[in-house]
């Protein structure tokens, strides 16, 4: 059963604090009288200490708040509110108090070893912003808010990182390394469904380290150098072929010479060479004519 968060609002302590100092005073003075035996009555000694009773249980209702803390008001095990105003406040002097910081705090979550979505083995860390928006679930439905989160936050980030592969090349497809807002948003999502029964609210999550691991990160880094030859090739090629297509056709249309297929596929290999080469180009000039 889940617990619902309730505000209690306690009393400004500054007044409560002067009526017990001015109680001390008097109280002083009637013991001092009581120890004197003036005036002659048997109730006064028992009323002092009745009084020291009372004015030593209204000092255990003093609590100080401050900004962006609670405190958790318990009466012998039922839970009876949380106070949230700062400042020096006072309550029933019953009530158990345990505060809680509401304050955004950080979790560097260490690199781990995962297997990605293609199985290849990543290592894989999270930084999390989160703070506690309920303090009732925080405390009582959970075991340790602070130790569950954690326990969350890597559960998630495992999950995450077998939905993705670490890095690809294909358009529009995600991945870890390529997607990093869009891995965020995710590994924040799940995160704060997770944890929402600790009463937290997850502010941000992203990723810290993403690397191969070790194991396989040489041979990695060579299919990935081989991958980038491969695209940048292929970008190289499209763009070629584009170029030569246009040459062609701006030849054929302004009339500047007329090639017969043999030529035209010698014209096309030579374009292709020269701007397809992985070094610049030595053209040799032909001082002859075209045609023979």
């Amino acid at each position: 059963m889940e617990t619902r968060e309730m505000r209690l609002s306690g009393q400004n302590g500054w007044p409560i604090f002067v009526a017990l100092v001015v109680g001390e005073i008097l109280l002083g003075y009637g013991i001092f009288l009581a120890a004197q035996g003036l005036p002659d009555n048997p109730y006064l000694f028992v009323g002092c200490i009745l009084g020291v009773a009372l004015w030593s249980l209204g000092w255990n209702g003093f609590y100080m708040l401050q900004p962006n803390e609670a405190a958790v008001l318990m009466l012998f095990g039922a839970y009876r509110g949380t106070a949230i105003e700062s400042g020096l406040r006072w309550t029933n002097p019953l009530y158990m108090k345990r505060k809680i910081s509401l304050r955004a705090r950080n979790m560097n979550n260490p690199p781990i070893k995962v297997n990605d979505l293609r199985g290849n083995p990543i290592e894989i860390g999270a930084v999390v912003v989160w703070c506690v928006k309920d303090t009732a679930r925080a405390v009582f439905d959970v075991e340790s808010f602070e130790k569950y989160v954690g326990i969350q936050v890597e559960s998630a980030l495992r999950h995450l990182a077998m939905a993705y592969p670490y890095d690809t090349y294909e358009p529009g497809e995600t991945s870890l390394r390529g997607s990093t807002d869009e891995v965020s948003q995710t590994l924040r999502g799940e995160i704060q469904e997770r944890a929402a029964c600790a009463g937290v609210d997850i502010v941000e999550a992203r990723l810290s380290h993403l690397a191969y691991s070790q194991e396989i990160a040489g041979a990695m880094l060579q299919r990935q150098q081989a991958d980038a030859v491969v695209a940048a090739r292929t970008r190289i090629v499209e763009g070629a072929t584009g170029m030569v297509q246009l040459a062609l056709e701006k030849l054929k249309e302004q009339g500047v010479i007329d090639l017969d297929g043999d030529r035209k596929a010698a014209m096309v290999s030579n374009l292709m060479v020269v701007l397809c080469a992985h070094e610049p180009a030595r053209p040799i000039v032909n001082a002859g004519t075209l045609f023979t």
